[in-house]
């Protein structure tokens, strides 16, 4: 039998004893060595058990039942003994590496403070085991980059960072909360083959949280389902995929988009129906030198176009240019050098009176809808925004046009009056989306917005994209790392690295039959939502490197 590392029987935790409990009665276990995902939709419980997990539930939390951690019980322990389990026993990969590291210290340094923290050692010492535990989570060069800050380094080599201060203290759980969901689908596969690693080389126990059902295919051992606090079911993931027993985990299994990458029907044809919204003709984006940085061009070149009533997906990895290509058709960034036409206006010489009423018909959605609504205004207000700033309604025709937007996008009336902390994030993204459509706008940029959305409640969303594109007949760019989902809703994409376009067809053509070794490399990287398929993939790809090897 293997070591039990977690061992949770019958965890409750609720805040007040007349609330609901928002965990109900939680059986877990994760035996060393094993991959234990733990997946559910948002509320669900999940990253509740995980802090319950370290002792570090919020104020006014009850908690019972038995959380053995290592054979030491972690309910109702005093807080000394969970400062010494914390990083030891058990240690967490955060979901945003950003946030989790200090900007303004090196990440040696940081790295060397998590293992004083552990227990006296020397600053030599700890120098030499900062740079130790970046060369076991593959940072290159760690000698050198031991002495970097961490906007020095990528969003991939950054979350390695915050493994390898995790492992300071040689744990025998990893707790990995969203670890990949930030991240392109290259860097995530390279994250996942150092869980893998972790779990084979280290027997290391990591309890996996996530709402990517590809992710969960490629890595876990078994998967537990949450739903509304309570153990839905808990399954090998080859049983779990193969024949779920519970309507819920088929539902979410359900939701996950698929990316089909048949070369059949791959064709190039474009129906020239409506003449192109926004036109973008050999576009330069170079951002000046300043504060000692060197000038840095983030496109080159770059030629696309989208007509009323279609969407054009973006891909590439970070760093591609995806983000300043969206907020250059938006009139946001001026071209360097190339035109960007909207609505046969190029933003490049028109005036800032002119591009005011010139923006009445673009929009934005954002990845975060939490971070893009104002906490202390209403949803009403929110969404009656554009149309207070365009002068375009007030009062009684202001609040009834809100009223007919939340309900476009598939919420009560009667939501106006909520803030943003009262709905849940698909229904805050809903809410991003109608204040998008306040003016009807003719293109539509949007910027990640399903990145953050667990599977079934982004399908919902997706599905209300549909149906609203239909309504509205915006032009759109759907700026995603997500190629499944661009799948799902582009009729094209465009495929960006490095700030140039790599290559431009419809969504069938580059995905069935990709021309560009690069986009074979980001198709290949996105791990399927199954797990004989995906396993049988990546045996393949290690035995094709370790032959060349």
């Amino acid at each position: 039998m293997d070591e039990t590392i977690l061992d949770i029987a019958d965890l409750t935790i609720r805040f007040g004893a007349d609330a609901s409990p928002v965990v109900s009665g939680l059986d877990l276990a994760v035996d060393a060595g094993e991959i234990v995902a733990l997946v559910g939709e948002s509320g669900s419980g999940k990253s509740m058990t995980a802090k319950a997990v370290l002792g570090l539930l919020p104020d006014g939390a009850e908690t019972s039942g038995s959380i053995l951690l290592g054979g030491d019980q972690i309910v109702a322990a005093p807080e000394g003994q969970l400062a010494r389990l914390r990083g030891t026993r058990a240690a967490m990969v955060f979901q945003e590496p950003q946030t989790a590291l200090n900007p303004v210290q090196k990440v040696g340094w940081q790295i060397a403070q998590a293992l004083r923290a552990h227990g006296r050692v020397s600053r030599a010492d700890a120098r030499a085991r900062a740079i130790e535990l970046l060369r076991l989570v593959e940072i290159p060069d760690p000698e050198l980059r031991v002495d970097w800050y961490p906007h020095q380094l990528s969003g991939g080599q950054k979350q390695r960072v915050v493994i390898a201060l995790a492992l300071s203290g040689n744990p025998d759980l990893l707790i990995a909360d969203e670890p990949t969901t930030a991240l392109d689908v290259t860097v995530q596969a390279e994250i996942l083959a150092l869980l893998r690693n972790l779990r084979d080389e280290r027997g290391t126990a990591i309890l996996l949280i996530t709402h990517n059902m590809g992710v969960v295919a490629d890595i876990a051992d078994r998967v537990a389902v949450m739903r509304a606090g309570s153990l839905v079911e808990d399954r090998d993931v080859h049983e779990l995929f193969d024949s779920p027993r519970e309507k819920y985990t088929v539902q979410l299994l359900a939701s996950v988009p698929r990316l089909h990458t048949s070369s059949h029907d791959a064709g190039d044809a474009r129906e020239a129906s409506e003449p192109a919204v926004l036109q973008i003709h050999d576009l330069d984006i170079v951002y000046p030198a300043r504060l000692g940085n060197k000038a840095f061009t983030a496109l080159r070149g770059v030629s696309v176009d989208v007509s009323a009533g279609e969407v054009l997906g973006i891909v590439g990895e970070s760093g591609s240019g995806k983000t300043t290509l969206g907020r250059a058709a938006l009139g946001v960034i001026k071209a360097t050098a190339g035109s960007v036409v909207f609505d046969g206006a190029d933003l490049s010489t028109v005036s800032v009176r002119e591009l005011r009423a010139l923006r009445r018909g673009m929009a934005l959605v954002h990845q975060d809808p939490a971070a893009s609504l104002d906490p202390r205004r209403s949803i009403g207000d929110s969404i009656g925004e554009p149309l207070v700033v365009h002068r375009s309604a007030s009062g009684v025709v202001l609040r009834a046009k809100v009223g007919n937007l939340l309900e476009s996008v598939r919420l009560p009336r009667d939501f106006a009056d909520r803030r943003p902390g009262e709905l849940s994030g698909g229904q805050r993204q809903r809410v991003a989306l109608a204040r998008a459509l306040a003016l009807a706008p003719r293109l539509l940029v949007a910027d990640e917005p399903t990145s953050a959305l667990d599977v079934s409640v982004q399908a919902e969303v997706l599905d209300l994209f549909a149906d609203l594109r239909e309504e509205y007949r915006f032009a759109c760019l759907f700026v995603s790392h997500d190629l499944a989902v661009v799948n799902q809703v582009a009729e094209r994409v465009a495929v960006l690295r490095r700030g140039e376009l790599v290559e431009i067809g419809s969504t069938a053509a580059v995905f069935g039959n990709p021309r560009d070794a690069y986009t074979r490399g980001l198709l290949d990287a996105v791990p399927l939502p199954d797990p004989v398929l995906q396993r049988e993939r990546r045996r393949g790809d290690e035995a094709v490197l370790s032959a060349v090897g």
